[in-house]
């Protein structure tokens, strides 16, 4: 398994076998890992099933952070309709979680984990290639998750908050173990 599983991240890391590899290897964009000084507060998005999950982290330095997260459903004729249905109602629990917090007025950086296949073209910007789980959105694959979802936000107008990064749940899970250990 471990010779199969490195053979196949080797073949997703290279340009000339990488259609054919099992495991897609896309950069993240991400520059650095988490000192464990980092302090403020900011929003969590992880989507990738049924469910997704709003998260308010309170980065204090010293690796110390505390979360308040809340999950919200997905319907299901979300998760076939259309990509603007579907980020209007992530935008709507984004908005009903800061309100919640007393947080509406307050400026608030969102990163989006978006556990489907991107090609991201910067830190904030991930082309959809293609829905799995169950999701088939019209008008997504092919184009910009953290656009769709920043003018989801920006059509109601009612949170300051701004899409700074976009990742994998494999980037996230990186770089949250980073946060609380250096080792």
């Amino acid at each position: 398994v471990y010779s199969r599983f490195c053979l196949e991240v080797a073949r997703g890391l290279k340009r000339s076998t990488h259609p054919q590899a099992n495991v897609k290897c896309f950069p993240t964009y991400v520059q650095d890992l988490p000192t464990g000084d980092e302090m403020g507060k900011y929003l969590a998005l992880d989507l990738g099933g049924t469910n997704f999950r709003v998260l308010l982290v309170s980065l204090k330095g010293h690796h110390d952070a505390t979360v308040d997260s809340q999950i919200y459903a997905v319907p299901k004729d979300l998760m076939v309709g259309s990509g603007v249905q579907l980020f209007d109602h992530i935008a709507g629990c984004l908005a009903k979680f800061v309100e919640k917090h007393d947080m509406k007025t307050a400026y608030l950086p969102l990163g989006f984990t978006f556990s489907f296949p991107c090609v991201q073209l910067g830190l904030k910007e991930g082309l959809l290639v293609r829905w799995t789980k169950g999701f088939d959105c019209a008008g997504v694959e092919g184009e910009d998750v953290g656009r769709m979802l920043h003018e989801a936000i920006q059509r109601r107008g009612d949170a300051d908050i701004a899409v700074v990064a976009i990742l994998n749940d494999t980037t996230g899970t990186l770089m949250s173990c980073a946060h609380r250990n250096a080792d």
